[in-house]
Parts: C-alpha cells; structure tokens; sequence
C-alpha cells in the first residue's frame, strides 16, 4: 500500500552519504522534529535525474528554506558510495543524499517500482514529499516517464 498524506514515515534505515563516509541513520532520527522535502529518483547519474530533478532542488534549496524547510534530502536505490559522487559531480552540498541501497524505503512507503528491463533491479519511483515531523505532508507522485509533479519548482509553489 502507497503511503498516503497524514502517514507517519515508517521506519527503516538509511546510509547517508556524508564528506566522512558512509552513516546510517534511522528513518525516525532524520525526520523528526523538523520539515523536510524529500524527493526520490530512478538512479543516480540517470538522464532526467542528473540534468533536471537534483539541479532544481540544488538551485531552489534557498527558496525552500526561506519557505520553512529545514532540510532537502535526495533518495534512491543505488549505494552511499555512488550517492556521494553524484552529489560532488552536481555540486549538490546543499541537498542530504540518502541511499537507500536495498530499496527498504522505497517498499516501505510502496513506491518502488521493477525496472528490470531495463537493467536496472527494483528501484524507487520518482516523487516528492514533505515531511513534517515524520508526517508526510505532501507527496506528488510522478506518472511513469513522467517529470512535473516531483520537480523542486511545484514543491515550492505548494509550500
């Protein structure tokens, strides 16, 4: 079942990717007591991911804060390792990326997808939340193939 607006975030762990090395951090730790904008990607280094989606958080990530987010954070299921080069290559320090390298949270919140043929295993849909103190306040779901609903520009439009 797909996590609904009003749902607490379940509880899985993440591996973020930080200038140390990889952290694991609880699902419950990182989005409690604070509003976060979380949005998910196919893969890592993936064509609309790399030249749109994170390049529009990068750029809004101080329109989102002066409109009360505290953090913006990238998920997907590919490793800390890949994560972290993707965030040095798109200059992307201002946006926390969380692998979630086995997909838990992707199936957690029911929003994984089979993208094995196209080589690529189960992975997380693309979309957007916020979250505000471990409730999803909003979530915009892409359609497959889709990239509108989950952009850094709608998120700031609906805060």
């Amino acid at each position: 079942m797909t996590i609904q607006i009003g749902d607490r975030i379940p509880t899985t762990t993440f591996v973020k990717a930080t200038e140390s090395g990889p952290e694991q951090v609880s699902s419950d730790e990182f989005f409690a007591g604070r509003k976060v904008a979380l949005f998910s990607v196919p893969g890592a280094f993936t064509p609309t991911c790399s030249a749109r989606h994170l390049p529009g958080y990068v750029e809004k990530a101080d329109a989102l804060k002066a409109k009360g987010v505290d953090e913006i954070a990238c998920t997907a299921v590919n490793d800390a390792f890949v994560m972290g080069a993707w965030a040095k290559s798109a200059d992307a320090g201002d946006v926390t990326m969380l692998s979630d390298g086995n997909g838990a949270f992707a199936k957690a919140v029911g929003l994984e997808f089979d993208g094995s043929k196209f080589g690529m295993g189960t992975r997380g849909q693309r979309y957007a939340m916020l979250v505000n103190d471990g409730v999803v306040e909003q979530l915009h779901v892409e359609a497959p193939g889709e990239f509108k609903v989950s952009s850094a520009e709608h998120m700031l439009e609906n805060l």
